[in-house]
């Protein structure tokens, strides 16, 4: 079996305070995760643009985001690093639940349903991913969302003890749904509407998502390398 890379915690730079440019820098990622959280309205904006609905909960978005944010109370804008020693059984605070559930379910239902859509056209000729998101996109991120709720999900558990291992499978799942989201979606842009266009989309869909899920199984992406505990070490 191929050895994966790991990281020592011992070896890591523990920060005292986290840099004014490295907080702002992370609130804007809340602030995609969060507007798109309402899958449907996200359709839209693909297909049609900004409308006032968007308008309108982009200014809900930033202003609770922003809130959360001057309260140190979104991961990465805390005023200083969460330190953990990774085997020791710390509460994860109940914001990084949130923040990191909302994101899972995202990451799983927009990436399941763009293939469940893609599966739909080249069965039928027709593309009816509009309808897919109106129904089942709350129903399977809602679902996900629950396990969050209930500590099931990777970073979003009571304890921070399995965070060494446990933020390999969020940073990988959002690699490879990041690099085969743009991907598929250019595809559709400059293919023409064919069976045989969807079959290629497809294909290049399920191969990126492989492609970045192998890399980051073995731990050649960013921040998926396990990481030795015993030692402090920063949560980021």
């Amino acid at each position: 079996m191929r050895s994966i890379p790991v990281e020592s915690a011992g070896d890591r730079q523990i920060r005292t305070r986290n840099k004014g440019y490295y907080r702002v820098l992370h609130w804007p990622i809340w602030i995609f995760v969060f507007f798109i959280a309402p899958g449907p309205l996200t359709f839209d904006l693909f297909e049609r643009g900004f409308d006032l609905r968007m308008v309108a909960w982009l200014g809900v978005v930033l202003a609770t985001t922003g809130w959360f944010a001057l309260q140190g109370r979104l991961p990465g804008v805390e005023p200083a690093p969460y330190i953990i020693r990774f085997t020791e059984d710390r509460p994860n605070p109940l914001y990084r639940r949130i923040c990191y559930t909302t994101a899972w379910g995202e990451a799983i239902a927009f990436a399941v349903l763009n293939l469940v859509g893609l599966i739909v056209a080249i069965v039928t000729g027709k593309w009816m991913l509009k309808e897919i998101y109106g129904y089942a996109y709350f129903p399977l991120a809602g679902s996900i969302w629950l396990l969050g709720a209930l500590g099931r999900l990777p970073r979003v558990k009571p304890s921070t003890a399995g965070e060494g291992h446990e933020r390999r499978y969020f940073y990988g799942t959002v690699w490879a749904v990041a690099a085969a989201q743009p991907t598929l979606w250019l595809l559709y842009l400059t293919l023409p509407r064919a069976r045989v266009s969807d079959a290629i989309e497809l294909a290049a869909f399920l191969g990126v998502l492989a492609v970045m899920g192998l890399l980051a199984s073995r731990g050649r992406l960013p921040r998926t390398r396990p990481i030795v505990p015993g030692e402090l070490a920063t949560l980021d």
